[in-house]
């Protein structure tokens, strides 16, 4: 998986746009994940879009690091203009300034301008681990001697809290080991370092060795639709990670409508849906207004869920 990622994202960045003039500085893309991650392949795939769309440049940026709010936190503090856009995940938009302590920015400091795709988290195991079932993990967790470990991408993301919520109505001890992006995760997945992972499918669907346990969704999905969900197993969680641009506050509403217009189109198009599909990723788009209304649903929910559980990051 990780091969493929790397390879795909080295020819899109061959393919993005020409290089911009001296004197006509490049948009910027920014991502919150390194090379070949799913936000830096779609990042790419909506730049090349973009550019003969919008008549100008642009060049995707990754900038990695506290579950992904040094990026964030760039484009913040951008000029209004147009010219630094963030292809962000739920995580460092609806959890971070919540589950940390200073996270330098609020979900309101930056301005939805469309999703591209949402999917729901699937959790899963090594084959070898023997673990099939919800109930066979309970049953694991309860029994070992040790406690069973789960991956993340880092403390406050969204494979991190939803772990954590099922640990907590399971009555179940978890410990959490924290990685920097989802290839590390894979490498210890598959090497034993860990027992368990939630995480967007795509994982499931292109590695044999890693088996779904259940979904994370309120009802079955199309993907995997012999897959039982955890409502069904008998704990009620309903977590999904969707991608999607923002602009910093106070962004003119015409750049934020030509972009919103252009991403409308971008994501019809047959090179931004076959990604998508090499991805195992749906397109799905959300045009600014139905997208805020998500961010802002998301951000309470998840604001409820850290201060109830008492999972805000210590100082």
């Amino acid at each position: 998986m990780k091969t493929l990622l790397v390879g795909f994202a080295i020819a899109l960045l061959a393919a993005v746009v020409p290089r911009p003039a001296a004197s006509q500085p490049a948009n910027v893309i920014t991502t919150s994940f390194g090379p070949a991650a799913a936000t830096d392949v779609i990042a790419r795939l909506l730049a090349a879009e973009f550019a003969p769309m919008l008549g100008q440049s642009f060049v995707v940026k990754n900038v990695t690091g506290a579950a992904g709010t040094i990026a964030t936190n760039e484009v913040v503090r951008a000029r209004p203009d147009g010219t630094n856009i963030l292809l962000s995940p739920i995580g460092p938009i609806t959890i971070q300034p919540s589950f940390m302590r200073n996270a330098g920015y609020r979900t309101t400091d930056l301005m939805p301008i469309c999703m591209t795709t949402r999917a729901p988290l699937v959790m899963m195991a090594h084959q070898s681990s023997g673990l099939r079932t919800v109930a066979e993990v309970v049953e694991r967790a309860k029994s070992s001697r040790d406690p069973l470990n789960f991956g993340s991408t880092g403390p406050g993301t969204t494979p991190h809290l939803s772990m954590v919520t099922f640990g907590r109505l399971a009555n179940i001890p978890l410990v959490h080991v924290s990685y920097r992006g989802p290839a590390e995760v894979q490498i210890a997945l598959q090497q034993g370092g860990i027992a368990l992972y939630s995480d967007l499918p795509n994982l499931v669907l292109t590695d044999p060795s890693v088996r779904a346990i259940a979904v994370l969704a309120p009802e079955r999905t199309a993907q995997f639709p012999n897959l039982p969900t955890m409502r069904e197993s008998g704990y009620d969680l309903d977590f999904s990670i969707w991608l999607g641009l923002f602009a910093p506050l106070n962004t003119p509403p015409a750049i934020i409508a030509r972009y919103e217009q252009a991403c409308e189109q971008a994501t019809k198009a047959p090179a931004v849906i076959a990604g998508h599909e090499k991805l195992q990723m749906p397109v799905i788009y959300r045009n600014a207004r139905d997208f805020a209304a998500t961010v802002a649903a998301d951000a309470e929910r998840f604001r409820r869920i850290i201060e109830e559980g008492n999972l805000r990051q210590a100082e």
